[in-house]
């Protein structure tokens, strides 16, 4: 898709942004967890073949998550947007009529590869449209994670009260109507800034995307956010058990996690607009040792005050760390080379993603409790917040121009 030559409407190219994230993360990601127990029973899954599902989907966006950032650097963030959405409505319509499991995982995959071709490049588009105010921009991008966790919490409920039996294959079909809506909506509102068409008539060499990669505040940033996915993900997936494992109520764990997705919602925005003012460094730095304080709170105690504030602290801080994280590694480099630089930081969140979960719950597993695993996760903050404090003495302008 050609470039702009005039700039474009910037409040409908951030709603479209938060609208891509809502559809890519909030429902093609995190609103399986929803949809599992009646699928599953439907169609006759083992937790064993549930598990598979949701490991296709994060592989294949682990696959192909540098692979969406170079279709981007090379024909324009909107096409790579545009497809990647297309992609994932396929793989919902699909999930909606399919019985096979061969078939269902393939669509799953499906889902994680539109992903890889969506998010990341539009995190480049917003950055580049708005340099002095990305970080609030990918910060309301960010919040639309947090939306579709709480719309997909209200939605699916809804169609199986409804749709009975069928509940699950509507919600599917609901979500791909979203997606082909916010494809639609990308065609029309978003532009590809004027450095699209340089980027597609000269692609990058080869030499130039692994001066990108080797870069050391590229490496450090990339690292930084390889550590928040595996640590997000392992109290995503465990800390409701945990709680529950303490003695405490589904009903209270559910209302906990609906306080910080809610909270979730303003943080992004939030931490962007005072990094914006203060300075990324200070505010990533300030974010995740936050993030980190929290994680501590439960191993210290078990009661339900305890993990009240830990989800509290969660709430106000991990969105505003993935924009604050995001948006760093979109400074690292000159505007053509974001997608390539924020696609490689991505490729690390997503294998921390990918085996934080699977060495969790293998320590979970060994040693009968949950100390261990939420233990490694304090760890890897640690390691986080000395990187961040790196990240903090960072020169003005970018690494690689």
């Amino acid at each position: 898709m050609p470039q702009s030559k005039q700039q474009p409407n910037l409040v409908l190219t951030v709603l479209c942004g938060t609208l891509t994230s809502l559809v890519v993360i909030g429902l093609a990601r995190l609103a399986y967890g929803m949809i599992l127990p009646a699928m599953r029973a439907d169609l006759g899954l083992s937790y064993q073949q549930a598990g598979l599902l949701s490991t296709v989907t994060a592989l294949c966006y682990v696959c192909f998550v540098l692979a969406g950032g170079q279709a981007a650097a090379r024909w324009g963030a909107k096409s790579s947007i545009v497809f990647g959405l297309l992609t994932v409505s396929v793989g919902f319509v699909g999930l909606a009529v399919v019985s096979n499991f061969w078939l269902i995982m393939a669509l799953m995959g499906l889902l994680g590869f539109g992903t890889a071709f969506a998010f990341a490049p539009m995190v480049s588009l917003l950055a580049t449209w708005l340099p002095d105010r990305r970080g609030l921009a990918i910060g309301c991008m960010t919040s639309g994670v947090g939306i579709g966790i709480f719309l997909s919490g209200i939605l699916v409920p809804a169609m199986f009260n409804t749709f009975a039996e069928l509940g699950w294959r509507v919600s599917w079909g609901v979500f791909a109507g979203m997606a082909l809506l916010v494809a639609l909506m990308v065609t029309l509102f978003v532009q590809n800034p004027p450095i699209a068409k340089a980027s597609a008539a000269d692609p990058l060499p080869a030499d130039i995307k692994w001066q990108i990669y080797r870069n050391p505040r590229v490496l450090i940033v990339a690292f930084t956010y390889g550590i928040i996915g595996l640590s997000y993900i392992v109290q995503a997936v465990f800390m409701v058990s945990f709680m529950v494992e303490s003695g405490h109520t589904e009903a209270n764990a559910g209302s906990y996690m609906a306080m910080m997705g809610l909270m979730s919602i303003a943080a992004g925005p939030l931490w962007g607009w005072v990094s914006d003012i203060s300075g990324r460094g200070n505010a990533l730095a300030a974010s995740i040792f936050l993030v980190l304080i929290a994680m501590v709170l439960p191993l210290i105690d078990q009661s339900l005050p305890y993990f009240f504030v830990h989800f509290l602290i969660m709430g106000v801080s991990v969105n505003g760390l993935f924009a604050l994280i995001q948006t760093s590694a979109t400074e690292q480099v000159a505007p053509r080379y974001i997608p390539i630089a924020f696609s490689f930081a991505t490729l690390l969140f997503a294998i921390g993603q990918f085996i934080g979960p699977a060495i969790a719950g293998w320590l979970i597993e060994t040693t009968g409790d949950f100390t261990l695993a939420f233990g490694l996760t304090i760890v890897m903050l640690t390691i986080g917040f000395g990187l961040t404090l790196l990240i903090r003495r960072f020169p003005a302008g970018p690494a690689v121009g």
